[in-house]
């Protein structure tokens, strides 16, 4: 008898054509187009006239994104048809990336290959693929649901308790809750508040309604959280059954929201310029309400007062974003609590990483590390990229408005309105690359892992 040898090709999954799980990033691209075509149109500009490709096509992608940087007022600028694009495109991309991206493979009836369900399933947290579908339609109604909810409120609170403002009717009534409701649970951070009646751009008109501060940063805490975590914490009943990446998502978002909160509070108490003159209550309401927009870029104050130091802590917790599968960007805070713990493991000199009593597995923490030293090439790169493009441009300033852009927060130290169009091409950029991140891209444009079938000799490398 004789050996026989048989030789496998392995199956490669092309980045092109139609069967490639990259279509679901070019269906969202696509739908930006669209948006920035729709708003480009007469009938979507207050003034009647065509806009540039290119503000509309920045204004597509930062409602699409959740952004929320805006090149002109959403309600001076726009009509009300133009506001419905807006609100669709928010709506759409709120739902996230992967959730997004299931949700077309469902209502179109196409059927996903193998590798696309592995990718959608991967960032909705679950990786059984006959849950991927229910999974999806679950996000979906937890979506709308939330915001259902918050629109009657808002509703109720506005117009049915007290007009917000004298003579408003109730079809306005109607649709500012609507509005504020879709951009509050999807951290838009959009407004189309009156500002020339309540006095003050975004929500300063509302800074001392409380109760309408409380509901909006709940709704955006909501999205920021992930349908996983917080279905995992209404089905479980005590915190030792809870997974692993909820245990993290909680304590990381609550890590990040008092050092945020202390920060605010503490740098901006005696600042008059924004929360100084503000009762004790006020500026406690002001500094929670400010942390929780970490996500969103809602402000009741005007950032180009803010204390330089503070900037700085608002860059950091933008950067940082909410949790994975939610409707943030950023590198998440699964995967900065994941990077801390293996750089405490290293530090005390143990080989695993472990927490709460499980063992986050090796392929886990190099895929964190990636994410945290890729997002921060890209942000550096397109920094530079920025200046590039404007070099007359406030260094502070516009270094804040690109991590704001990567972050799709929408918070501006005010010098948004005087981008120039290559500018603007830039900031859309950090928009998109922050809201479908790099893991996201590196999965998608990766056939699959790959087991090396040959081990070379190992070497240690300097360090330090």
């Amino acid at each position: 008898m004789s050996p026989v040898h048989a030789h496998v090709e392995r199956r490669k999954v092309s980045v092109r054509g139609t069967t490639s799980p990259m279509m679901l990033i070019y269906s969202f691209f696509a739908v930006a187009v669209v948006g920035a075509i729709l708003l480009s149109l007469p009938v979507s500009s207050t003034d009647s006239h065509f806009t540039s490709i290119i503000g509309t096509f920045f204004t597509s992608v930062s409602a699409m994104t959740g952004t929320g940087i805006v090149l002109v007022d959403t309600r001076g600028g726009w009509t009300a048809f133009g506001e419905v694009v807006i609100a669709a495109l928010i709506f759409i991309g709120g739902l996230g990336f992967m959730t997004g991206a299931a949700f077309l493979l469902l209502i179109t009836g196409r059927r996903s290959s193998l590798q696309s369900r592995l990718v959608v399933g991967a960032g909705l947290g679950d990786n059984r693929l006959g849950m991927i579908a229910s999974l999806a339609r679950n996000i979906i109604l937890m979506a709308i649901a939330v915001q259902v909810i918050g629109a009657i409120f808002f509703f109720f609170h506005w117009y049915v308790a007290g007009p917000l403002w004298p003579g408003m009717s109730l079809g306005e009534g109607i649709w500012q809750s609507i509005f504020t409701s879709i951009s509050a649970f999807n951290g838009a951070g959009f407004d189309i508040l009156p500002d020339e009646i309540l006095g003050g751009g975004s929500l300063s008109g509302l800074s001392h309604d409380v109760p309408a501060l409380l509901v909006i940063g709940l709704m955006i805490l909501a999205g920021a959280m992930s349908y996983a975590t917080l279905a995992n914490v209404v089905s479980v009943r005590g915190w030792r059954r809870l997974t692993l990446d909820t245990k993290l998502v909680l304590v990381g978002t609550a890590v990040v929201l008092t050092i945020g909160f202390v920060a605010f509070i503490a740098l901006e108490w005696s600042n008059s310029a924004t929360i100084g003159d503000h009762s004790i209550s006020s500026k406690v309401v002001q500094s929670a309400f400010h942390t929780v927009n970490r996500t969103a870029g809602f402000s009741t104050i005007n950032y180009n007062q803010l204390h330089s130091a503070n900037l700085s802590v608002s860059e950091g917790l933008m950067f940082i974003g909410g949790a994975s599968a939610s409707t943030t960007a950023g590198i998440k805070v699964n995967t900065l609590m994941v990077i801390i713990i293996a750089s405490f493991a290293i530090f005390s000199g143990r080989e695993r990483t472990t927490v709460f009593g499980r063992e986050i597995p090796s392929v886990n923490v190099l895929r964190a590390m990636t994410v945290g030293a890729a997002a921060s090439a890209a942000l550096f790169a397109l920094v530079i990229a920025l200046f590039i493009v404007q070099p007359g441009l406030d260094f502070r300033a516009g270094v804040f408005e690109v991590i704001s852009a990567f972050g799709n927060v929408g918070w501006s130290a005010g010098v948004t309105s005087s981008l120039n169009e290559p500018a603007q091409v830039v900031v859309a950029i950090a928009m998109f690359t922050g809201r479908f991140g790099p893991l996201t891209i590196a999965l998608f444009m990766t056939g699959r892992e790959r087991q090396d079938p040959i081990r070379f000799t190992s070497e240690r490398v300097r360090i330090g």
